[in-house]
């Protein structure tokens, strides 16, 4: 009697079921309810359907049911060893579990401690069917970690082993915990003529960045990873002291496109007409940026006026392109900000007439730029043969015509003289070079005439210098030095011979139609390395340098991930580890 009563009370299997009230409030013993799903099951007297229920349905519930009072214990069957084992992950399958909890940290940059989170615990328990299913320990993490970091370096080492360029980029970079980092990435071009980027380390740095310390961390780089004599470039920002690194190497140096562009409009928008006007519109944004009533308020504006609810942007001198966001999102939502400020009490000097006319034509200006920007900084293929197409691209649209207010006028004048400086302190022949082995950029119209026969001209004296011959095998072919040498004993003994070659050779690849911009080069010279061996390997060589040091930039955006306030004491070798190795594993 008493049973029935605390049945009546708690219900069944520590209350995972009820019984079935009647509508008149009457109870029904011979009918129980499921409290997790609901479900109506006859009962008598027996649960054994009822935890077959929660084994299969609700695992988790399952495990919170305890052993019966011992009155109940000759109603209930005990489990038995097949159902015990039915739901136990096999160890092969634990194994393969652990190795991509292992796989999933690593690239998803999380703390290796998330193993030890009771909620993974249980949506793993859920996923498997196996109720006693422990995720493995962090050690055991850390162990498969540094197993899987090994197994990714050698081969990436086997992919620089088997190409003959490497081109490099490099930037520092502070922690949270004040460390300083030298990440550095590689470029190449395989044998399938794909473009590989990935990144080589990212090594602490305790001395003070001047150059010679700079130049020494490339090169234990390059020895560290046995490409010194493969290295071809190194690409970095326009710091003084990284300038004076690249000096010091042995390599050719390609400063940053992108970083250039945007040094000359940061320059300019300061010396221009537009420093006022950009000024309030810092301030006007500020003032919804900072107090979320206000923003709320301009949200409302924006729903009367029949427009999307949007977050104006504030310009970071930082972020490239901010500048032209914020005038852009201003302009879009003029009516509604103006309308706004109206009825606020607030001590901002609005925008007059004249400066609002302005934004448009600042606008204007600075979209070709942000097109530039984006293109050479892009996730699509691009290389150093674009920068001058891309340099050209915006002298042309710098020009001052008639109709130009002054102070645009102004502005054009001193973007196109400080821009013209810095591309003269760029490594113009290895540019002029990549832009002629580019089938898209292969007419060379971003040059004088003069200066395009000189470039072939330069193409022609470096094919004999390299001792190319028509019988020269493709770049990724393996080929014995003594088979190189016999194939040259077999060509003309006339040098007038040789050069005529290698002019047909210049001919016959300038002959052939250029391609679209949106087409790739390297498609193109996969399919047409046959055709010009003699070109294909310099192209292979060309264009593997990238225009800017966006992958440093976003290799560091990834180590953000990693160094965080929670791991601000992380290993340093471990540091170097977790973002090589997410970089390699996204990268597939």
């Amino acid at each position: 009697m008493q049973n029935e009563k605390e049945e009546e009370l708690h219900g069944l299997l520590n209350g995972h079921f009820k019984y079935k009230r009647d509508p008149n409030g009457a109870i029904d013993k011979t009918k129980v309810i499921c409290v997790v799903c609901g479900k109506e099951f006859a009962y008598h007297r027996s649960s054994s359907s009822l935890k077959y229920h929660l084994n299969s349905k609700h695992v988790l519930a399952s495990t919170a049911v305890t052993s019966p009072p011992a009155a109940t214990v000759s109603n209930l069957r005990q489990t038995t060893l097949t159902e015990t084992s039915r739901h136990k992950l096999s160890k092969s399958t634990s194994q393969s579990l652990t190795n991509a909890i292992s796989k999933w940290i690593a690239m998803d940059c999380r703390p290796i401690n998330v193993v030890e989170d009771r909620g993974l615990m249980d949506a793993f328990r859920i996923a498997s069917s196996d109720t006693t299913y422990t995720p493995p320990s962090r050690g055991t993490v850390l162990s498969r970690i540094n197993q899987l970091y090994d197994t990714e370096k050698k081969s990436k080492r086997d992919t620089l082993a088997q190409t003959k360029h490497v081109a490099l980029t490099g930037d520092h970079w502070t922690s949270i915990s004040n460390h300083n980092y030298l990440g550095v990435t590689a470029h190449v071009i395989d044998c399938d003529w794909k473009l590989k980027s990935f990144a080589l380390t990212v090594l602490k740095s305790v001395t003070r960045h001047y150059s010679d310390a700079c130049a020494e961390q490339f090169l234990t780089v390059a020895d560290d990873w046995g490409v010194r004599e493969k290295v071809t470039t190194v690409g970095t920002d326009s710091a003084r002291n990284m300038v004076a690194a690249a000096r010091k190497l042995p390599f050719h140096h390609m400063p940053c496109a992108a970083h250039i562009v945007q040094r000359a409009i940061t320059v300019c928008l300061s010396d221009s007409g537009f420093a006022d006007t950009l000024t309030k519109c810092r301030k006007i944004v500020g003032h919804f940026k900072h107090s979320p009533a206000n923003t709320e308020e301009l949200h409302l504006q924006q729903i009367a006026q029949g427009q999307q609810r949007e977050q104006l942007i504030q310009d970071v001198s930082t972020r490239w392109n901010s500048s032209l966001d914020m005038i852009t999102r201003l302009l879009r939502n003029e009516e509604a900000v103006k309308t706004t400020l109206a009825q606020q009490k607030h001590k901002l000097v609005m925008l007059t007439a004249s400066e609002w006319d302005k934004l448009p034509k600042l606008q204007n200006l600075l979209e070709p730029c942000k097109y530039v920007t984006e293109l050479l900084g892009g996730e699509a293929y691009v290389s150093c043969s674009v920068v001058l197409p891309a340099f050209c691209h915006l002298h042309h649209v710098m020009r001052v015509s008639d109709e130009d207010p002054a102070y645009v006028a102004r502005f054009k004048t001193a973007f196109s003289k400080d821009l013209a400086e810095r591309q003269a302190d760029m490594n113009g022949e290895w540019l002029k070079l990549a832009s002629a082995l580019d089938p898209r950029f292969k007419d060379l119209k971003c040059l004088s005439r003069g200066e395009r026969e000189q470039v072939w001209s330069s193409l022609e004296k470096i094919l004999q210098e390299e001792g190319f011959s028509a019988d020269t095998p493709q770049p990724c072919e393996e080929h014995e030095p003594t088979k190189k040498k016999r194939v040259l004993l077999l060509g003309s003994d006339s040098d007038s011979e040789e050069e005529n070659h290698h002019s047909n050779a210049l001919h016959r690849y300038r002959a052939e139609p250029s391609i679209g911009m949106d087409e790739c080069p390297l498609e193109w010279w996969s399919a047409h390395a046959g055709a010009h061996v003699k070109l294909s390997s310099l192209a292979c060589k060309y264009l593997a340098t990238p225009a800017t040091t966006v992958p440093c930039e976003r290799l560091f955006s990834l180590a953000g991930t990693v160094v965080q306030n929670k791991r601000a004491s992380l290993n340093l070798e471990n540091v170097n580890k977790l973002v090589c190795l997410s970089n390699w594993l996204k990268e597939k």
